[in-house]
């Protein structure tokens, strides 16, 4: 392929695709110009370092996941939302690991600010509307949630429930069912973080 029609964005396209075929580690500047039969020096007219390159990948990932987050929450509230979008993070990381890793790379401040981050903790605060927390509580619920969306689709990426009983799928269904009931039944907490007492 010759290197006509090369732009940034072209490239941090390829670098995702690159990505999820051999994993989000392995993409560099050098893979990519071998995937466009190119030298390496050619594509740094359009990208300054691999790192740049992986910046621009991360962000296409997190823009993608938060538009297909999107789409699963319209019309939708209370668990069914819950489940929408656990769905939707563990579906992508299935259909795209490398990407999905990307979404995951840590971006410096200026990239951070620019990009769809802010969308993500805004749809999980999106369902949170569908149960009565206030803050604290809300980050507090913001956090366990992401904790659970991107520590079981890890694991499970990973092979980690592929050895024994219940299946995963089953496992799954079964812990956003129980987050659904702490939700509506979150512990109220004192002022100093731990459980708050009746006053005799």
């Amino acid at each position: 392929m010759g290197r006509a029609g090369l732009t940034p964005e072209r490239l941090a396209e390829a670098g995702a695709e690159l990505a999820d075929e051999v994993g989000f580690d392995q993409v560099t500047v050098t893979a990519l110009a071998r995937r466009f039969d190119v030298k390496v020096a050619s594509l740094y007219s359009h990208l300054r370092s691999s790192r740049d390159l992986k910046t621009r990948i991360a962000l296409l990932a997190l823009e993608e996941l938060a538009d297909r987050g999107s789409a699963a929450l319209a019309g939708r509230a209370g668990k069914d939302a819950l489940t929408a979008l656990a769905n939707v993070y563990r579906d992508y990381a299935r259909e795209h690991p490398g990407r999905y890793a990307a979404a995951r790379f840590r971006l410096d401040p200026e990239a951070a600010a620019a990009s769809a981050g802010a969308r993500h903790s805004q749809m999980t605060r999106a369902i949170l509307r569908g149960y009565d927390l206030t803050e604290p509580d809300q980050t507090h619920a913001v956090r366990l949630l992401g904790s659970f969306f991107h520590g079981y689709t890890s694991l499970e990426l990973a092979g980690g429930f592929s050895h024994s009983a219940p299946d995963s799928q089953e496992s799954w269904s079964s812990i956003l069912n129980a987050l659904d009931s702490l939700l509506r039944n979150w512990p109220e907490t004192g002022a100093g973080g731990g459980a708050s007492h009746p006053v005799a």
